[in-house]
């Protein structure tokens, strides 16, 4: 017993000494710096040395052996669980697989997940994707992946199980506030090619382009739709970023400087360092389009969806249509570690031009319209009434709704030719789908029918001696 407890203290001991030799050997800039900017911490040293304790004592006493590198990565993965949602550990394969999602390309289910008091929870569903036609919703909480529990369970830990080989089933049990009960759902795994740009022509001159999400290619398939709705004529744009869950900042101040003539603040980030204080601004290498513009928001729209509509509500060119966004304004920073594995770390705010707070707050529409599920698509068990406090309190989760969300802050100060009988025929066959689209998408109709009655009301503006727009023809409409 002697012997035992000797040997313990022993390796106790020699712990402890490989921990002092990592702190003064691995870190020693960073303490440096750190003591520099006069905020010390003497009180780390003491935890640390109580890690090291524990440490030891569960390699030698745990009643099951278990290995160090285990138990070092689940105290890495609880360390930056107890910071924001969007922080996280990456251990090598997860790392690579988010290298993966950006390229619009990729194998899974087709949903945007957060976590919301330890459950998962659904952003935004991607259009056409396996859980788009199951009829996942953005706010439904994921509480069962397969038998297991997500209670707890970290996003990258999900992820990996939601993924899986293509054309394999996957359950998993959801619950909404218009269920009963939880209900389960069978989701066939596929290869999600995420169409980003798609284009539509309402009433012969309003042109309408969905961004689905911001991945490499959003720009240039943006500036082809643009193109495509050029020739046709239209006189108005709708720009839809409903159940966007984001993408690549680049590809937000790409968008933004599409509907911009001159150079204009887009976004800034403000951080505890200098280095994380950047600003993003448009140019004036190409001409922007000047058509009147409507955007379409809801609490699915998050991140560089908020930077596309933030930006342009703030600089005059865009009416905001539809209801306030998640609120996801925080910028994450991909840091490489030495063994393959990496750390996505929150660093800063976002900021839209007039120095509004994106995070927690997001961007409130100039018109709210609150989007109606026509009967005919409601489930049988949605059609029941409800009192008048649920039906308020119905709402899409948004980033405040988060546990250990960052806080806010407050703010700082196809071609038409003439004669061609084949396209005049294939558009007679694709008005009734168009009209479909207005009848079941009210806030869809709601901007048709704003930007229908624009020159009625900008000839009534005019004689009233009120400008329409400003001299660089954007719309200033607040």
């Amino acid at each position: 017993m002697k012997l035992s407890l000797l040997n313990n203290a022993i390796k106790a001991g020699l712990t402890r000494c490989l921990l002092v030799i990592l702190l003064l050997v691995l870190p020693a800039q960073n303490l440096f710096a750190e003591e520099a900017a006069g905020d010390p911490k003497p009180d780390t040293y003491n935890k640390l040395k109580v890690f090291s304790e524990i440490l030891s004592l569960i390699e030698s006493n745990y009643v099951e052996s278990v290995g160090s590198d285990t138990m070092i990565d689940g105290a890495i993965k609880g360390m930056v669980k107890s910071l924001d949602p969007h922080t996280s550990y990456l251990p090598p394969t997860s790392y690579k697989e988010m290298q993966v999602e950006t390229t619009g390309k990729f194998g899974g289910l087709g949903i945007e997940i957060s976590i919301r008091d330890g459950v998962l929870t659904v952003v935004s569903p991607i259009d056409d994707t396996p859980a788009f036609k199951v009829g996942l919703k953005a706010g439904d909480k994921i509480i069962k992946i397969e038998d297991e529990s997500t209670l707890d369970m970290t996003l990258q830990d999900a992820v990996s199980r939601l993924r899986g080989e293509t054309g394999s089933p996957i359950n998993i049990t959801i619950f909404r506030e218009t269920f009963k009960a939880p209900k389960e759902f069978t989701i066939v795994r596929a290869i999600i090619k995420v169409r980003s740009v798609i284009h539509k022509l309402y009433k012969k001159d309003i042109g309408y382009i969905k961004i689905r999400s911001f991945s490499k290619n959003t720009s240039v398939d943006l500036d082809k739709a643009l193109g495509e709705l050029e020739k046709k004529e239209i006189s108005k744009l709708i720009l839809d970023l409903r159940n966007n869950p984001g993408g690549l900042l680049n590809q937000a101040v790409e968008v933004t400087d599409r509907f911009l003539n001159r150079e204009n603040l887009i976004v800034y980030t403000k951080g505890r360092s200098d280095e994380q204080n950047m600003r993003f601004t448009s140019h004036d290498k190409v001409a922007g389009v000047a058509y009147p513009l409507i955007i379409l928001v809801n609490s699915g729209s998050a991140s560089a969806s908020e930077i596309v509509a933030g930006a342009l509500q703030d600089l005059n060119r865009a009416i905001i249509l539809g209801t306030p966004t998640f609120g996801k304004g925080s910028v994450q920073t991909i840091i490489p570690l030495s063994d393959g594995s990496a750390l996505r770390l929150t660093t800063a705010r976002y900021y839209t031009p007039s120095g509004r707070v994106i995070q927690e707050n997001g961007i409130e529409p100039d018109i709210i319209i609150e989007r109606e599920i026509p009967e005919e698509l409601e489930d049988d068990k949605e059609k029941e009434k409800e009192s008048e406090e649920k039906t308020r309190l119905r709402r899409f989760l948004r980033e405040k709704d988060l546990k250990k969300h960052l806080k806010g802050k407050s703010s700082i100060g196809d071609v038409e030719e003439e004669g061609n009988e084949e396209t005049s025929v294939k558009e007679e066959a694709e008005e009734p789908l168009l009209n479909e689209d207005l009848i079941k998408d009210n806030q869809l109709q709601h901007a048709v029918s704003l930007l229908s009655g624009w020159e009625v009301m900008k000839k009534v503006f005019k004689n009233l001696q009120i400008p329409v727009t400003n001299p660089d023809s954007r719309v200033s409409m607040h």
